[in-house]
């Protein structure tokens, strides 16, 4: 595993040794980031089940301007400081050691304009994180799921979904943030 483009390019990234974390494919990655693009660029970004933090860090190596790592596993953990550490990029994260649930249930009055969720393929149940991620989001905002490709993805109020890409079991949903159905922002 290791990061495609931008300032840390081809730098090897270190990934937990555990079993409930399974790195993002360099093939997947890659194609995340082309669909991504200039939506990358100065944004703010929340790396949810954040694993080796891969994601977030493609993401800060493209140009993101800061990255929320949420990650509850204590290996993991360690393996996104030592990749925030290798890459350079420290001064640009916020490591946040909490379960994601409990995280999007904080009042936070930070706002992100670019989102991950790689929750475990055991949890296929992504609806309540994704109402619960919608309040966090600027109007325009993308989220990207990854997930397996036949947990059925929900677009919640607040999130319309928008492309899709398919890459044998695992699968990647673009959503984007919008109003609400009543018109509000929630904002």
């Amino acid at each position: 595993m290791r990061v495609i483009a931008g300032s840390a390019r081809g730098l090897r990234l270190v990934a937990p040794r555990d079993s409930a974390t399974r790195p993002v494919a360099d093939r997947v990655k890659e194609t995340c980031f082309a669909i991504l693009a200039d939506r990358v660029v100065d944004a703010s970004v929340l790396d949810l089940y954040a694993g080796s933090g891969a994601l977030g860090i493609e993401a800060l190596s493209r140009g993101a301007a800061e990255c929320v790592f949420v990650e509850r596993g204590r290996e993991a953990l360690a393996a996104i400081r030592q990749n925030l550490v290798e890459t350079g990029f420290m001064d640009r994260a916020e490591l946040a050691g909490v379960e994601v649930s409990r995280f999007l249930a904080s009042a936070s009055v930070r706002r992100f304009g670019l989102a991950f969720l790689d929750p475990p393929y055991s949890e296929r149940a992504i609806l309540a994180p994704l109402e619960r991620l919608v309040p966090f989001l600027i109007v325009g905002a993308t989220v990207v799921v990854k997930h397996f490709w036949r947990t059925e993805v929900p677009d919640p109020d607040g999130l319309s979904r928008w492309r899709e890409r398919r890459f044998g079991e695992t699968a990647l949903t673009f959503l984007e943030r919008t109003v609400t159905a009543d018109g509000e922002d929630k904002q």
